[in-house]
């Protein structure tokens, strides 16, 4: 079963999707020097977010710091693991969805230790296309859901399959007159509801922030009871590598920035298919004070 963000979603193990960082100048000399010290590795999860925070920090770390990186590509329970491990040095978004793994690795076994909040608070509801919700604000109170089941189709729909959303449970406890659909992925939801939103048709739809969707398609939140809560994101670092990793460190604890920061990224990598390494360097260029407090 796929986590993802807490109570609603996940990825499952993916395998190991090894990335490298940047393209080492100096020649082949160069890249055997830097291939005989220690990467930093850092878990990437599947989803652009996550993959705009681990290519901005390997990027600081590859050419600021001087500090060789590695991206693996890893579903949270797996990357959990390897951080106590010690064969991932870093996870630099976690939702806290699962709290029983938090206990084992950093209360217990004390093999991995906080590095602070990401700066970003996370957030899944269920959410209608905006111009729908002006033509018909009283879709906004779950208690009228069922009045529009017919305009909006009876589904709600959701991305993969896989992930494990309490969209049933809401339903039923709310007696709804819907079902869960799945797209099929993500990238089938986000076509879904741009794609509704540009024919200005209506749309039920599961979708969390931050998401650099939000900053293209307006979309309004239908105000649910207390199902998803919205959580401070955190970062983890491997304990050992906590101790004696110097400057990575002091980086990585710093490391925070704001949603639209991220989404900037995201929507670079996901909406206008740049590798996450291009869309890291353009956005640390335009952003050099920002860096520069990460670093101090």
């Amino acid at each position: 079963m796929r986590i993802r963000h807490p109570l609603f979603a996940g990825m499952g193990a993916l395998s190991l999707l090894a990335v490298s960082g940047c393209e080492l100048a100096g020649g082949v000399t160069g890249r055997l020097a830097e291939d005989e010290r220690e990467p930093v590795v850092i878990a990437v999860p599947a989803w652009p977010g996550g993959q705009a925070n681990a290519a901005v920090a390997a990027h600081v770390l590859e050419n600021e710091l001087d500090v060789p990186v590695r991206r693996v590509e890893l579903g949270q329970r797996e990357a959990w693991e390897q951080l106590g491990q010690g064969s991932v040095q870093a996870v630099l978004e976690d939702w806290g969805a699962l709290p029983d793994v938090v206990e084992l690795y950093v209360d217990r076994k004390e093999q991995v230790v906080g590095a602070g909040e990401l700066g970003i608070t996370g957030h899944v509801g269920w959410y209608v296309p905006e111009e729908f919700a002006e033509a018909n604000p009283g879709v906004l109170d779950w208690r009228n859901l069922n009045d529009f089941a017919g305009e909006l189709g009876g589904r709600l729909l959701h991305g993969d399959p896989e992930y494990a959303t309490r969209d049933e449970a809401i339903v039923e406890d709310l007696d709804l007159a819907y079902r869960p659909v799945a797209a099929g992925s993500e990238d089938a939801l986000v076509e879904e509801i741009a794609g509704a939103a540009a024919a200005g048709e209506p749309l039920l739809t599961y979708f969390w922030e931050p998401h650099w969707l939000s900053a293209e398609v307006p979309l309004a939140e239908i105000q649910l009871p207390a199902y998803y809560p919205r959580i401070t994101l955190q970062k983890y670092l491997n304990a050992e590598f906590a101790e004696a990793g110097g400057a990575a460190v002091d980086f990585l604890r710093n490391f925070s920035w704001s949603a639209e920061d991220q989404n900037a990224v995201a929507e670079l990598i996901a909406g206008e298919g740049m590798t996450p390494a291009a869309a890291a360097e353009r956005w640390v260029t335009e952003h050099p004070d920002t860096v520069a407090g990460w670093l101090e």
